[in-house]
């Protein structure tokens, strides 16, 4: 049984890039999944925590819903996933960790650094998919409403009074850009 050919270069350019938009979407939900969940993994566990723990816990959820639609897209669309899922599960778990471990503020920095990256990430893709894939495009602006949202909450919450906020906040964004270049090829 042959192997079938890897694409010539220039041949199926749109359908190669959407793929890598859906990847690192995918990727990227479900990083942010893991980021909650450590969070919520520190919060849920010290008295006086329980508001910092719900609110982690509601944003979880939203991103959940985020992941599956992008769970869908993988499988309708034979996208392969990124293969450094298991790499974003433990940095984004211990992300999340550590920045709960420093306080309520150092999380939401976490949550506002990491939305920041998102919200503008989906801004270009949202560009580059009108008049291309009205069905991504449509998703994509409706989580970038949703990662706003979360963003928000998250400067609501004290985010800018994190302990060393500059310097937190430009190394998760930098994080997160990477992250986003290493996932939409790996």
């Amino acid at each position: 049984m042959s192997r079938p050919r890897p694409p010539m270069p220039g041949e199926n350019v749109e359908k190669r890039r959407l793929d890598e938009m859906i990847r690192v979407d995918h990727a990227g939900e479900y990083g942010a999944v893991q980021i909650y969940r450590g969070q919520k993994a520190v919060f849920s566990r010290i008295e006086g925590k329980s508001h910092a723990a719900k609110l982690i816990a509601e944003m979880e959820a939203g991103e959940q819903e985020h992941l599956k639609t992008f769970d869908r897209l993988i499988a309708e669309r034979r996208v392969r996933p990124t293969l450094m899922a298991p790499v974003w599960r433990v940095a984004g778990f211990g992300l999340g960790a550590l920045t709960a471990l420093m306080g309520e503020e150092a999380a939401h920095a976490c949550t506002e650094a990491v939305e920041e990256v998102i919200e503008k990430h989906y801004g270009h893709q949202s560009d580059e998919l009108e008049g291309v894939d009205a069905e991504l495009k449509d998703v994509v602006e409706r989580f970038r409403e949703d990662e706003l949202a979360h963003k928000d909450t998250a400067v609501e919450q004290g985010a800018h009074q994190a302990p060393a906020y500059p310097v937190l906040s430009a190394v998760i964004k930098f994080g997160c850009r990477a992250a986003i270049r290493i996932s939409e090829k790996i």
